[in-house]
């Protein structure tokens, strides 16, 4: 989970905050009054089917487009008064690389410098800490076309932080990277929360908001569905159940009929019982096939993950009664 997790204490300041925040594109409603406050040194993720707004978010947080209606603030600067002032506070990395695949990494780094206006030997002392920072030396010389999609997306935002932003939009950072790279991707977004960055996240895979977010915010329809921690956010949510799996259909029958309410599926000899996955449910579940006289060749337990939380809230199918999550 993210090392910016915080106990007991006096809630930091807003880096960010929005009170209701509107906007539409024609006679589309995009955003139909948002509420946000986004704590100081922390992870907030807003995440939402496509199309949901999520992008619309961070390009007005940004300054890229104005809102129709919001009272909207920055790193402590009034959007509507100052957006200069927020621009220079802010960092912005979309699912779209900045990077200039003609030039080389180093290139890259030393054109943000001068777009900040750093002085030569300033700019070539923050191009050289960064590319250290994010495992880029040994490929600084080379033309960013011959990167990787990993190493593309580490050089964006090291060149997103040639200006020392204190605030970090990332805007769907890992689409199209491997497993590895996703990692790599979290780790560098710890760091920085831990030297007290803010990060906005907007995310397209759940357990990436699951492992690195304080607060997440579900969006739906133009308004914000629900906002919590992870944990919070799946305890609203029902869902969690049992998977028991026999290999003799003797055994299934016999089960089926001891347990009573249960899904059963014939061709793959599973029965799926409503439990919470807690010891004593277990416990009870176990004794009850003891009871029976009935031994299951294998048991798994699903408790709602933010799958089931983002379904439930943007009007999706009932996930806990799929058969692919029933086996996770």
């Amino acid at each position: 989970m993210s090392t910016s997790r915080r106990g007991h204490g006096q809630e930091p300041p807003a880096a960010i905050s929005a009170v209701g925040l509107r906007k539409s594109y024609g006679d589309k409603l995009v955003l139909d009054g948002i509420d946000l406050h986004i704590p100081t040194g922390t992870v907030f993720s807003l995440l939402g089917p496509n199309g949901a707004g999520k992008t619309t978010v961070v390009k007005i947080l940004s300054t890229l487009i104005t809102a129709d209606a919001g009272d909207l603030h920055v790193g402590g600067h009034d959007l509507a008064v100052d957006p200069q002032a927020v621009r220079a506070a802010i960092g912005v990395t979309g699912q779209f690389s900045a990077v200039d695949n003609l030039i080389t990494g180093e290139e890259n780094m030393l054109l943000m410098a001068d777009l900040h206006h750093l002085s030569r030997r300033e700019g070539r002392r923050t191009a050289a800490d960064l590319l250290e920072r994010f495992d880029l030396t040994d490929a600084a010389k080379k033309p960013a076309a011959t990167y990787s999609g990993g190493m593309k997306r580490r050089l964006d935002i090291a060149m997103t932080l040639v200006g020392d932003p204190r605030i970090i939009f990332l805007d769907e950072p890992t689409t199209g990277l491997d497993p590895r790279s996703r990692h790599t991707m979290w780790g560098i977004v710890r760091d920085l929360v831990a030297g007290g960055v803010t990060v906005f996240l907007t995310t397209q895979y759940l357990d990436e908001a699951d492992e690195l977010a304080d607060r997440i915010a579900v969006l739906s329809d133009g308004r914000i569905a629900a906002e919590g921690s992870a944990e919070e956010l799946k305890r609203i949510v029902p869902g969690g159940h049992a998977r028991l799996r026999f290999t003799d259909p003797a055994a299934y029958r016999s089960a089926a009929v001891a347990l009573g309410e249960v899904t059963a599926d014939d061709e793959a000899l599973s029965l799926q019982i409503p439990n919470d996955g807690s010891q004593r449910a277990l416990r009870s579940l176990l004794d009850r096939l003891d009871s029976a006289g009935v031994e299951a060749a294998g048991l798994t337990v699903h408790t709602p993950d933010l799958d089931d939380v983002f379904f439930a809230l943007t009007g999706g199918a009932k996930v806990p009664h799929q058969p692919k999550k029933a086996v996770r």
